[in-house]
């Protein structure tokens, strides 16, 4: 599935709409003021960058994109989002989040995978992801664990 963009200002600095985000280079997807402060948010105490390791901007930006796309799995896999009225007496539910740590490229990333109450909840991305419900295969995108 690709996801395009239609509405102006929802993507700053980026003028073509209707083109797939995907295509789009990460610096024009992102302001000026958000580049700076993730620059700012990068530097150590010593003014150095701090790119990898558990922290780390890259590191934060693995966490929440991983823990976007298990929150849409289990989504997916339940049958209507979070909030939704459709999930009330629908014999399921979320049901909290576990902590586990991934070894990505940029270092461990301790990431929350959320539950179901039925414990039927097998995410996708878990037989991609070393640390993840312990087996899989890493991504082919830069994360690994070894």
């Amino acid at each position: 599935m690709s996801v395009t963009y239609q509405e102006p200002g929802l993507v700053s600095g980026v003028a073509q709409q209707g083109r797939d985000v995907a295509a789009v280079p990460l610096r024009e997807l992102l302001d000026d003021g958000l580049q700076d402060a993730l620059l700012e948010r990068s530097r150590d105490e010593a003014g150095g960058l701090r790119l990898t390791g558990e922290g780390s901007v890259p590191g934060e930006m693995v966490k929440a994109v991983l823990e976007r796309a298990l929150e849409a799995e289990l989504t997916a896999h339940l049958g209507y989002g979070r909030h939704d009225p459709a999930g009330h007496n629908s014999g399921n539910s979320r049901n909290g989040k576990t902590a586990k740590t991934v070894q990505t490229g940029v270092g461990p990333v301790p990431i929350e995978v959320p539950r179901d109450r039925a414990g039927t909840f097998e995410p996708l991305l878990a037989g991609q992801l070393p640390g993840l419900r312990g087996l899989g295969r890493a991504l082919q995108l830069g994360i690994h664990g070894e």
